[in-house]
Protein backbone atom coordinates (compact mmCIF):
# COMPACT_ATOMS: atom_id res chain seq x y z
CA UNK A 1 0.00 0.00 0.00
CA UNK A 2 1.60 3.65 -0.71
CA UNK A 3 2.00 5.65 2.53
CA UNK A 4 0.63 8.94 0.53
CA UNK A 5 1.59 10.95 3.66
CA UNK A 6 5.02 9.64 4.26
CA UNK A 7 7.24 12.88 3.02
CA UNK A 8 10.68 11.46 3.08
CA UNK A 9 12.91 8.21 3.81
CA UNK A 10 15.94 8.74 5.84
CA UNK A 11 19.25 6.47 6.26
CA UNK A 12 19.74 5.11 10.02
CA UNK A 13 22.61 5.83 9.78
CA UNK A 14 22.78 9.46 9.57
CA UNK A 15 21.88 10.58 13.20
CA UNK A 16 19.03 13.68 13.08
CA UNK A 17 16.22 14.77 15.91
CA UNK A 18 13.44 12.61 16.11
CA UNK A 19 10.62 14.39 15.41
CA UNK A 20 6.53 14.10 15.01
CA UNK A 21 5.37 11.44 12.34
CA UNK A 22 8.79 9.72 12.37
CA UNK A 23 8.74 5.54 12.24
CA UNK A 24 11.08 3.25 12.22
CA UNK A 25 11.37 1.15 9.27
CA UNK A 26 12.51 -2.66 9.33
CA UNK A 27 10.83 -4.73 6.95
CA UNK A 28 8.20 -2.68 6.64
CA UNK A 29 5.35 -5.83 6.40
CA UNK A 30 3.28 -4.03 8.65
CA UNK A 31 4.00 -0.51 7.88
CA UNK A 32 3.11 -0.91 4.21
CA UNK A 33 0.29 -3.38 5.13
CA UNK A 34 -2.38 -0.35 5.59
CA UNK A 35 -2.82 3.09 5.95
CA UNK A 36 -0.99 5.20 8.04
CA UNK A 37 -2.25 8.79 8.04
CA UNK A 38 -0.45 9.66 11.11
CA UNK A 39 3.47 9.29 9.68
CA UNK A 40 5.54 12.06 7.45
CA UNK A 41 9.10 10.33 7.74
CA UNK A 42 10.47 6.75 7.58
CA UNK A 43 14.33 6.26 9.61
CA UNK A 44 14.89 3.28 7.21
CA UNK A 45 16.81 0.90 9.40
CA UNK A 46 18.21 -1.58 6.31
CA UNK A 47 21.70 -0.31 5.90
CA UNK A 48 22.53 -0.43 9.53
CA UNK A 49 24.85 -3.53 8.77
CA UNK A 50 24.17 -5.37 11.90
CA UNK A 51 24.68 -9.11 12.09
CA UNK A 52 21.44 -10.99 12.07
CA UNK A 53 22.50 -13.40 14.91
CA UNK A 54 25.54 -13.19 17.05
CA UNK A 55 27.23 -14.98 19.71
CA UNK A 56 28.73 -13.18 23.01
CA UNK A 57 31.69 -14.15 24.89
CA UNK A 58 29.29 -15.50 27.81
CA UNK A 59 27.22 -17.53 25.47
CA UNK A 60 24.27 -15.53 25.32
CA UNK A 61 22.43 -15.05 21.59
CA UNK A 62 21.99 -11.95 20.55
CA UNK A 63 19.12 -11.84 17.65
CA UNK A 64 19.28 -8.16 15.64
CA UNK A 65 15.88 -6.29 15.52
CA UNK A 66 16.87 -6.66 11.68
CA UNK A 67 17.22 -10.14 11.69
CA UNK A 68 14.33 -11.98 9.35
CA UNK A 69 12.36 -14.29 9.82
CA UNK A 70 13.67 -16.59 7.25
CA UNK A 71 17.19 -15.61 8.88
CA UNK A 72 15.64 -16.78 12.30
CA UNK A 73 14.37 -19.90 11.18
CA UNK A 74 17.29 -20.98 8.74
CA UNK A 75 19.37 -20.54 12.20
CA UNK A 76 17.46 -22.85 14.03
CA UNK A 77 17.31 -25.71 11.81
CA UNK A 78 21.06 -25.95 12.03
CA UNK A 79 21.58 -24.77 15.60
CA UNK A 80 23.10 -27.78 17.76
CA UNK A 81 21.21 -27.36 20.66
CA UNK A 82 18.27 -28.64 23.06
CA UNK A 83 15.91 -25.53 22.32
CA UNK A 84 16.66 -25.45 18.95
CA UNK A 85 13.57 -27.09 17.91
CA UNK A 86 11.28 -24.20 19.32
CA UNK A 87 12.89 -21.82 17.18
CA UNK A 88 11.63 -23.65 14.16
CA UNK A 89 7.92 -23.72 15.65
CA UNK A 90 7.56 -20.23 16.58
CA UNK A 91 8.93 -19.29 13.37
CA UNK A 92 6.23 -21.62 11.65
CA UNK A 93 3.28 -20.51 13.90
CA UNK A 94 4.03 -16.80 12.04
CA UNK A 95 1.56 -18.36 8.63
CA UNK A 96 2.77 -16.02 6.23
CA UNK A 97 4.25 -16.24 2.41
CA UNK A 98 7.84 -16.55 1.70
CA UNK A 99 7.61 -13.41 0.62
CA UNK A 100 6.69 -11.73 3.95
CA UNK A 101 8.90 -14.10 5.51
CA UNK A 102 11.83 -12.67 3.61
CA UNK A 103 10.90 -9.08 5.08
CA UNK A 104 9.47 -9.77 7.86
CA UNK A 105 11.84 -8.71 11.37
CA UNK A 106 12.01 -9.96 14.84
CA UNK A 107 12.17 -6.35 15.59
CA UNK A 108 9.26 -5.66 13.86
CA UNK A 109 7.63 -8.99 15.26
CA UNK A 110 8.00 -7.69 19.12
CA UNK A 111 6.94 -3.69 18.47
CA UNK A 112 3.79 -4.60 16.98
CA UNK A 113 2.91 -6.43 19.87
CA UNK A 114 0.21 -8.07 18.85
CA UNK A 115 -1.21 -11.12 20.70
CA UNK A 116 -0.26 -14.34 17.66
CA UNK A 117 3.43 -12.66 17.32
CA UNK A 118 5.13 -15.62 17.39
CA UNK A 119 8.69 -13.96 18.32
CA UNK A 120 6.75 -12.89 21.09
CA UNK A 121 6.27 -16.13 22.12
CA UNK A 122 9.59 -17.72 21.49
CA UNK A 123 11.27 -14.84 23.38
CA UNK A 124 8.83 -14.83 26.48
CA UNK A 125 9.50 -18.72 26.70
CA UNK A 126 13.05 -18.65 26.22
CA UNK A 127 13.52 -15.27 29.16
CA UNK A 128 14.69 -13.46 26.82
CA UNK A 129 15.66 -9.54 27.23
CA UNK A 130 15.40 -6.98 24.63
CA UNK A 131 17.60 -3.86 24.34
CA UNK A 132 16.45 -0.29 23.82
CA UNK A 133 18.04 2.40 22.80
CA UNK A 134 16.81 6.33 23.17
CA UNK A 135 17.92 9.14 21.21
CA UNK A 136 20.59 10.11 23.16
CA UNK A 137 22.00 7.12 22.99
CA UNK A 138 21.16 5.55 26.50
CA UNK A 139 19.75 2.00 27.10
CA UNK A 140 17.93 0.53 28.94
CA UNK A 141 16.99 -3.84 28.80
CA UNK A 142 13.70 -5.39 29.47
CA UNK A 143 12.25 -9.13 30.13
CA UNK A 144 10.15 -9.45 26.59
CA UNK A 145 7.57 -10.32 29.37
CA UNK A 146 7.16 -6.81 30.43
CA UNK A 147 8.30 -4.92 27.24
CA UNK A 148 4.69 -6.43 25.76
CA UNK A 149 2.34 -4.90 28.15
CA UNK A 150 -1.18 -5.34 26.57
CA UNK A 151 -2.52 -5.89 22.74
CA UNK A 152 -0.35 -3.34 20.54
CA UNK A 153 0.78 -2.00 24.28
CA UNK A 154 4.85 -2.03 24.50
CA UNK A 155 7.14 -0.32 26.33
CA UNK A 156 8.97 1.83 24.00
CA UNK A 157 9.58 5.42 24.59
CA UNK A 158 9.44 8.06 21.60
CA UNK A 159 12.11 7.61 19.42
CA UNK A 160 13.22 4.52 20.78
CA UNK A 161 14.88 1.95 18.97
CA UNK A 162 14.69 -1.92 19.65
CA UNK A 163 17.98 -3.10 18.83
CA UNK A 164 18.39 -6.77 19.30
CA UNK A 165 16.55 -9.28 21.42
CA UNK A 166 19.47 -11.53 24.37
CA UNK A 167 18.70 -15.02 24.72
CA UNK A 168 20.66 -16.56 27.96
CA UNK A 169 22.65 -19.23 27.45
CA UNK A 170 21.18 -21.71 29.68
CA UNK A 171 17.79 -20.89 27.94
CA UNK A 172 18.97 -22.90 24.65
CA UNK A 173 20.35 -25.82 27.13
CA UNK A 174 16.42 -26.31 28.27
CA UNK A 175 14.27 -29.13 26.60
CA UNK A 176 11.17 -27.73 25.06
CA UNK A 177 7.86 -28.69 24.09
CA UNK A 178 5.31 -26.86 22.03
CA UNK A 179 1.43 -26.39 21.30
CA UNK A 180 -0.48 -24.25 19.04
CA UNK A 181 -4.15 -23.91 18.38
CA UNK A 182 -6.35 -21.97 15.56
CA UNK A 183 -9.89 -21.86 14.97
CA UNK A 184 -8.84 -22.44 11.09
CA UNK A 185 -6.32 -25.26 9.40
CA UNK A 186 -3.38 -22.19 8.13
CA UNK A 187 -5.33 -19.42 10.53
CA UNK A 188 -3.80 -17.33 13.22
CA UNK A 189 -2.45 -18.59 16.45
CA UNK A 190 -6.16 -18.68 18.85
CA UNK A 191 -3.49 -19.76 21.64
CA UNK A 192 0.13 -20.83 21.71
CA UNK A 193 1.79 -22.58 24.61
CA UNK A 194 5.37 -23.08 25.08
CA UNK A 195 7.13 -24.96 28.22
CA UNK A 196 10.82 -25.73 29.51
CA UNK A 197 12.12 -27.96 31.69
CA UNK A 198 15.35 -27.48 33.22
CA UNK A 199 18.06 -30.21 33.24
CA UNK A 200 20.04 -28.73 35.91
CA UNK A 201 17.49 -27.95 38.36
CA UNK A 202 14.59 -29.58 37.26
CA UNK A 203 12.59 -26.42 36.74
CA UNK A 204 9.39 -26.47 35.04
CA UNK A 205 8.08 -23.48 32.91
CA UNK A 206 5.02 -22.34 30.88
CA UNK A 207 4.37 -19.40 28.62
CA UNK A 208 0.78 -18.86 27.82
CA UNK A 209 0.44 -16.33 24.25
CA UNK A 210 -1.55 -15.96 21.00
CA UNK A 211 -4.84 -16.56 23.75
CA UNK A 212 -3.80 -13.68 26.23
CA UNK A 213 -3.34 -10.10 25.35
CA UNK A 214 0.18 -10.09 26.47
CA UNK A 215 2.68 -13.05 27.40
CA UNK A 216 2.50 -14.88 30.29
CA UNK A 217 5.33 -16.98 31.25
CA UNK A 218 5.18 -18.76 34.88
CA UNK A 219 7.81 -20.57 36.53
CA UNK A 220 8.12 -24.00 39.06
CA UNK A 221 10.74 -24.84 41.12
CA UNK A 222 9.34 -28.84 40.58
CA UNK A 223 7.18 -29.53 37.84
CA UNK A 224 3.23 -28.50 39.45
CA UNK A 225 0.65 -30.71 39.40
CA UNK A 226 -2.38 -30.30 36.87
CA UNK A 227 -4.39 -28.65 39.39
CA UNK A 228 -1.81 -26.71 40.33
CA UNK A 229 -1.02 -25.40 36.91
CA UNK A 230 -4.39 -24.67 36.15
CA UNK A 231 -4.61 -22.47 39.30
CA UNK A 232 -1.56 -20.50 38.55
CA UNK A 233 -2.50 -20.16 35.21
CA UNK A 234 -5.96 -18.21 36.29
CA UNK A 235 -4.31 -16.41 39.33
CA UNK A 236 -1.50 -14.96 36.82
CA UNK A 237 -4.49 -14.37 33.45
CA UNK A 238 -7.21 -11.94 34.58
CA UNK A 239 -10.51 -12.82 32.88
CA UNK A 240 -10.24 -9.26 30.64
CA UNK A 241 -6.40 -9.95 29.77
CA UNK A 242 -7.84 -13.31 27.98
CA UNK A 243 -7.54 -12.27 24.14
CA UNK A 244 -11.08 -11.28 22.35
CA UNK A 245 -11.13 -10.53 18.80
CA UNK A 246 -12.42 -13.09 15.50
CA UNK A 247 -10.05 -15.29 16.04
CA UNK A 248 -11.24 -16.53 18.95
CA UNK A 249 -13.52 -15.94 22.00
CA UNK A 250 -11.98 -15.62 25.32
CA UNK A 251 -13.50 -18.52 27.02
CA UNK A 252 -12.55 -20.81 23.52
CA UNK A 253 -8.79 -19.19 23.89
CA UNK A 254 -8.53 -20.11 28.00
CA UNK A 255 -9.99 -23.70 27.69
CA UNK A 256 -7.28 -24.11 24.69
CA UNK A 257 -4.46 -22.48 27.02
CA UNK A 258 -5.45 -24.88 29.61
CA UNK A 259 -5.40 -27.61 27.52
CA UNK A 260 -2.22 -26.85 26.00
CA UNK A 261 -0.52 -26.08 28.91
CA UNK A 262 -1.92 -29.97 30.74
CA UNK A 263 -0.62 -31.58 27.68
CA UNK A 264 2.98 -29.58 27.74
CA UNK A 265 3.26 -30.57 31.58
CA UNK A 266 2.86 -34.13 30.87
CA UNK A 267 5.00 -34.20 27.93
CA UNK A 268 8.06 -32.66 30.31
CA UNK A 269 7.52 -34.10 33.09
CA UNK A 270 7.81 -37.50 31.23
CA UNK A 271 11.55 -38.54 31.31
CA UNK A 272 13.35 -37.72 27.92
CA UNK A 273 14.95 -40.65 25.67
CA UNK A 274 18.56 -38.86 26.72
CA UNK A 275 17.04 -39.13 30.25
CA UNK A 276 16.19 -43.21 29.95
CA UNK A 277 19.68 -44.11 28.45
CA UNK A 278 21.22 -42.71 31.51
Amino acid sequence: MDLNTVLDVRDARRREPWRPGDAWLGGGTYLFSEPQPHLRRLVDLSRMGWPPLSWQPDGDLDIAATCTITELSRFGRSLPATAAPLIEQCCRAFLASFKIWNMATVGGNLCNALPAGPVISLAAALDATVLLRGQDGATRRLPVTDFIRGAGVKDLREGELLRCVRVPARSLTLRTAFRQASLYGLGRSGALVAGTRDPQDGSFTVMVSAATTRPFRLWFALPPTAAALREAIDTAVRPDEWFDDIHGLPDWRRHMALRLAEEIRRELTTASPQEVSR
